[in-house]
């Protein structure tokens, strides 16, 4: 009995196991192509139904297409509206798991030809292309999965050896309605503990088949089920945006009004369910284990064409209860980063669009900080009003700091495992990005203690060294344009011509200024230590153009083409 219920557990992580790989290797090998999917999402919330559907029954994970979900509208690219669709066609979507494990792993003993699919997906994994790869992750991963439920039917303990077990399980159910409730909350608290409803569904599946528990307890657990996979999602957005905890509660709210519904008429939709399959003429075992996915997809269904008409309610109750807290500007990580969502992490391939989104955000502030720099230079002999400016580049060197840090951690935190190889080429170079970026930040904080060094020494740059000086960050401002819209534009670059042309006008521009500032000195003697302190300033604007140029360079190891 003990080995049995060893072997159980061993066999349930082997499906936990070859979920995860198979939903991995789908993942990493159309993540592009579903992240494009759902980014030209439209406000129609049928359309989300449909899009929700079709991800999660390619992918087989509601939770992954959740999280991406939440993911997205932390990162602003789906409204709640849009994600409330996407969640509900998600809720159908996964029902597709329960049929293929009824229909392949009770009717068809696929484990027989899971050994063979091994040694083929063990052949693709050796592949130098890596689409192969990521399909031999999938193959394997659903060797695995059927691997595992063949194991956990053959462990079962047999109630005619173990009669004590089917006493004990007879002892919940005849309580009515309240062992409805029990087996829903059994059902909830296995989700929990498994973060799969997949793996859940298969232990109910399991158990009608072997006849451990009647079919009213096993649709019991299965509605219980659909509150427990809601915790993924609120995991996931539990360190993310506003709009990403309202995406999960909207989640939470969809699964528990159906539920309670179904409650309320549970015998007659129950009845009414084992009707819909009796009619196939099936026979008995069969009719059991098809009647319970049936039941699965029936009540999403209903729920979902119920609750469609609904998305506004639906969306003005999670914003109720979920409000925007006060902003505190002094706090740098609230008012700098936007798209991070770490409740991604765990699904590295779809996390990588949000880290995109945030580096051009951190392109897009430093780019302000230039203003504030042009500004400190014009108004460098008036003490009152620099302070101002000079104040702001301080503060603007340390959230370029944080946001730094902010991304790059992010970034580390990802499986690299679990990333295509153009994802990976896109972590590393928005890590040498973030450090550009953070290198901006820092010129500014220097250019503005140069100034102030200088008016320590009473000294202050003429207005053909201001006009000079404004010139170069006119020329630096084009430069951040080009640069932001390299950034923006990553997936299409075919050339940096136009960072390279800034680059050129920069340093031109500079050598014909230190020249013309060099020969000015020689001939006249004049202004020295303004000179000094003006060629400074210029050089530090000139680096800045060097940075800027380094950014659209990064981006040329970036490349989303398949190989």
């Amino acid at each position: 009995m003990v080995l049995s219920i060893l072997t159980l557990l061993g066999a349930l992580g082997m499906f936990l196991f070859g979920m995860n790989m198979m939903s991995s290797g789908l993942q990493k090998a159309a993540g592009s192509g579903l992240r494009h999917l759902l980014g030209a999402m439209t406000s129609n919330p049928f359309k989300g139904v449909l899009t929700g559907f079709g991800i999660t029954a390619v992918i087989q994970s509601s939770s992954a297409t959740t999280v991406m979900v939440v993911g997205f509208v932390s990162a602003g690219l789906l409204s709640l509206a849009q994600a409330i669709g996407v969640i509900m066609g998600a809720n159908i979507g996964t029902t597709m798991t329960a049929w293929i494990i009824a229909v392949f792993g009770f009717k068809a003993d696929i484990s027989i030809i899971a050994v063979p699919l091994m040694a083929l997906g063990f052949v693709l994994s050796l592949s130098k292309r890596e689409k192969l790869r990521n399909i031999s992750e999938l193959v394997m991963g659903f060797s695995l999965l059927f691997l595992g439920l063949s194991l956990m039917k053959n462990s079962v303990p047999d109630l005619r050896q173990h009669p004590e077990v089917l006493s004990f399980i007879q002892g919940w159910s005849g309580h009515g309605f309240g062992s409805v409730l029990l087996f829903l909350a059994l059902g909830t608290v296995l989700t929990l503990i498994l973060q799969s409803s997949s793996a859940t569904v298969a232990l109910t599946l399991i158990m009608l088949d072997m006849e451990w528990i009647q079919f009213d307890m096993a649709a019991a657990m299965v509605l219980g089920e659909n509150i427990g996979t809601t915790i993924t999602a609120n995991i996931a957005a539990a360190v993310g945006s506003v709009n990403a905890r309202r995406a999960a509660l909207a989640h939470t709210v969809f699964n528990l009004f159906g539920v309670i519904w179904v409650l309320a008429i549970f015998k007659p939709f129950v009845h009414f369910v084992q009707s819909i399959v009796e009619s196939f003429g099936l026979d008995a075992a069969t009719t059991r284990v098809y009647s319970l996915s049936m039941l699965h997809t029936v009540f999403n269904l209903i729920n979902t064409c119920i609750l469609i008409w609904f998305t506004k309610q639906i969306e003005s109750l999670v914003t109720a209860v979920i409000r925007e807290p006060k902003r505190d500007d002094s706090d740098t990580r609230d008012f700098t980063i936007r798209y991070l969502d770490y409740g991604l992490v765990p699904t590295p391939e779809l996390a990588i669009i949000e880290a995109r989104k945030e580096v051009v955000h951190f392109g897009t502030v430093m780019k302000n900080a230039l203003e504030y720099i042009s500004s400190a230079i014009a108004l460098s002999g008036n003490s009152d009003r620099f302070t101002f400016y000079r104040e702001k580049l301080v503060k603007y060197e340390k959230i370029s700091d944080n946001m730094e840090y902010e991304i790059v951690k992010f970034l580390n935190d990802l499986n690299r495992d679990e990333l295509s190889e153009n994802s990976k080429r896109a972590v590393r170079s928005y890590i040498r990005i973030c450090s550009e970026l953070e290198s901006l930040g820092d010129s500014g904080e220097a250019i503005s203690r140069t100034i102030n060094n200088m008016n320590a020494y009473d000294r202050h740059l003429s207005q053909e060294h201001i006009a000079s000086l404004s010139k170069m960050t006119g020329l630096l401002s084009q430069a951040y344009e080009d640069m932001i819209y390299n950034l923006e534009h990553e997936t299409s670059l075919d050339d940096i011509t136009n960072a390279e042309t800034d680059e050129k006008a920069i340093n031109t521009y500079r050598n014909e200024r230190r020249d013309f500032e060099l020969s000015r000195i020689e001939s006249s003697g004049e202004g020295y230590f303004e000179a000094v302190f003006y060629l400074n300033i210029l050089d530090a604007l000139e680096k800045m153009g060097d940075f800027l140029i380094n950014i659209s360079q990064a981006l040329q190891g970036v490349s989303r083409k398949a190989e």
